[in-house]
Formats: C-alpha cells, sequence, structure tokens
C-alpha cells in the first residue's frame, strides 16, 4: 500500500509542477518480464494462501534478489531507481539474517495471527536480528508498519514518478 500511494503522490506533483503523463511512454525498460515477475512472485507470497506453504519465504527471497538486480541494471537509467535498490537491499539483509523471514512489532504479528496470514513473518524480539532494519515504522492512520527499506523504496519510487511525467529533457536515458 505504501508503494502504491508513493507512485501516486510522485505522479501528482510531477503533473502539478508542469508534466505530462504521456512521458511515462518515454521511458525504456530493458528485461520488464523480470521486474513483473518478481513483483508478482512477491506479492502472490505476500498476498495469497501461498504464504502458509512450508518454503514459501524462499520464493520472497528471490523475488527481492530479482528486484534488486532489476534495479541496478537501471540505476543510470532511471533516476531515484538507486533509493529501491538500496531499500530492497536492507529488506533482503534483514530477512536472511532471520531465516528469510522478516521481524514484525509484537503488535503487527498479533494482527497478522488474527487474519492467518504469518507467512514470512517472524515475531521481532530478542531472538531476532537486526530489528531497527525490521517492519516497526507505524504510519498513522495506515494499520500496518514498514520497514526502513520499504521506506527507502517509497521515496525511489516517488522520485522516479514525478522525475517520469516530467518534461522529457529531465528524463535521463
Amino acid at each position: 500500500m505504501l508503494w502504491v500511494f508513493a507512485i501516486v503522490v510522485g505522479l501528482v506533483f510531477g503533473l502539478v509542477t508542469g508534466g505530462r503523463i504521456a512521458n511515462l511512454g518515454l521511458l525504456r525498460f530493458r528485461w520488464p518480464w523480470l521486474i513483473l515477475a518478481a513483483v508478482a512472485i512477491r506479492a502472490a507470497v505476500l498476498l495469497t494462501p501461498l504464504n502458509r506453504v512450508a518454503g514459501a519465504q524462499y520464493l520472497y527471497v528471490l523475488a527481492l534478489v530479482a528486484i534488486m538486480v532489476w534495479t541496478i541494471l537501471h540505476i543510470k537509467r532511471l533516476p531515484g531507481i538507486w533509493l529501491v535498490t538500496a531499500g530492497a537491499g536492507l529488506n533482503l539483509l534483514v530477512i536472511l539474517v532471520n531465516g528469510a523471514r522478516m521481524p514484525v512489532t509484537p503488535e503487527l504479528a498479533a494482527s497478522l495471527a488474527r487474519h492467518g496470514t504469518m507467512g514470512q513473518y517472524i515475531v521481532m524480539g530478542s531472538q531476532t536480528h537486526l530489528n531497527p532494519l525490521a517492519d516497526w515504522i507505524s504510519l498513522y492512520p495506515v494499520p500496518e508498519v514498514y520497514s526502513p527499506g520499504d521506506v527507502l523504496v517509497a521515496l525511489g519510487l516517488a522520485i522516479l514518478a514525478f522525475v517520469a511525467t516530467a518534461t522529457p529533457v529531465r528524463i535521463v536515458d
């Protein structure tokens, strides 16, 4: 949800400052199927009953790796994408050191457990590692928590959406 909000904010600011939605068509991606597949796999593990299947968290890790690879390949082509790379990297780091699971605050874990979706999450505590990089940031009024990596990804997506709608002179190719 945070990432969709960030893209919308970036687009709105881009349009308000004189950009055009048609400029999005000027963006050129390498291997668009890779990012689409990675985002689809990530979403499937997060939002479907797949998250209850043992080992599905490793699909999530692979999706994060694919997102990082794709963003690294686009750093010179897409302004702000380096923030997406950095955020995905922080998330990947904390997930890897916690057995392919993202630590979350106990408050969110209780909510996830009530909805039957613990999946790739683990309750944050003394047994988890790199807790400052885990899901703990609350953005009122949204009842979810985010990691610093999620915030970096959202910032990068907002910048990318803003610049992408800007006049073609400002788009880096």
